[in-house]
């Protein structure tokens, strides 16, 4: 019977931190351990998570100093007893089969590398999580997979944990990369497993332009394989960007396109509210 090692970096989040570890208490498999990491709180965390080392044995603690969420979830995973990897950050849930129903699809399938679930937001923001379907090519433009999604522990030694210097954010992304970039399948079952917290200020919301702009140099320079085999090259967008502009320079010097553009845009439009007015 396999076990999954739940890893829970938490930074001044304490409020929540029940809240989570109930949804992992609750899950029906029971396989389980949880190991809460402190990256240097300053609230309450420790009197918290004392509460659920009391209750039951599989919650386990580690405390070091605050560096940030890679650190933090690297510091659980590395004194993890587990053969599979689940994080979870500190505010948000899981649902009670969700370790249940992931380890099934790797007992049927071999060849899988990371399993995920459908998502709900709750808190300031309520609904489904609409995400575009797993894809190397859709990888490479945006990530789809949320952090909270099963993996194997040698998955993530392979890769070389989660990147420390993706310090402002972006780290899922960048560690899906490392981990999926020339093999391995993903599988997301059709089960609403993952409870996404929606809070006025977050890691993301917070990151500036000028933070975001290192985040993806620093993405390209590392991943500049990927990119360019799921993209193409710098040079090649460059020269179908040109190719493009060209174009429309050359479409706009025809005067035929230009009262085509004006007929559909404006008189099309006039059209439309017209017949509107007929009903």
């Amino acid at each position: 019977m396999y076990k999954i090692s739940i890893i829970v970096p938490c930074y001044n989040q304490a409020q929540y931190l029940s809240e989570a570890l109930t949804s992992v208490l609750n899950q029906t498999y029971e396989n389980w351990e949880c190991i809460i990491v402190n990256d240097g709180s300053n609230d309450n965390i420790n009197e918290i998570a004392q509460k659920w080392l009391d209750k039951d044995f599989r919650f386990k603690y580690v405390s070091k100093n605050n560096g940030g969420l890679s650190s933090a979830r690297n510091a659980g995973i590395t004194v993890a007893k587990g053969e599979f990897i689940l994080p979870l950050d500190a505010d948000d849930k899981i649902g009670h089969n969700y370790l249940k129903l992931a380890l099934y699809e790797f007992q049927k399938d071999s060849s899988l590398k990371v399993v995920y679930c459908k998502a709900e937001k709750f808190g300031d923001e309520v609904g489904d999580w609409i995400l575009k379907p797993f894809s190397l090519y859709n990888l490479s433009k945006k990530n789809m997979i949320f952090c909270t999604a099963l993996y194997k522990k040698k998955e993530w030694e392979l890769a070389g944990g989660y990147d420390t210097n993706m310090i402002y954010g972006l780290e899922d992304w960048e560690f899906w990369i490392s981990m999926l970039k020339n093999d391995g399948n993903v599988k997301r079952i059709d089960y609403h497993g993952f409870y996404y917290r929606i809070k006025s200020s977050s890691m993301i919301k917070s990151l500036d332009p000028d933070k975001e702009k290192y985040l993806y140099k620093y993405l390209n320079i590392k991943h500049a394989d990927f990119f360019v085999n799921q993209l193409g090259s710098s040079i090649e967008l460059n020269n179908d960007l040109e190719h493009t502009r060209n174009d429309y320079r050359r479409k706009l010097k025809s005067k035929k396109f230009v009262i085509d553009v004006f007929l559909n845009t404006f008189l099309g439009f006039t059209i439309f509210n017209n017949k509107n007015d007929l009903y």
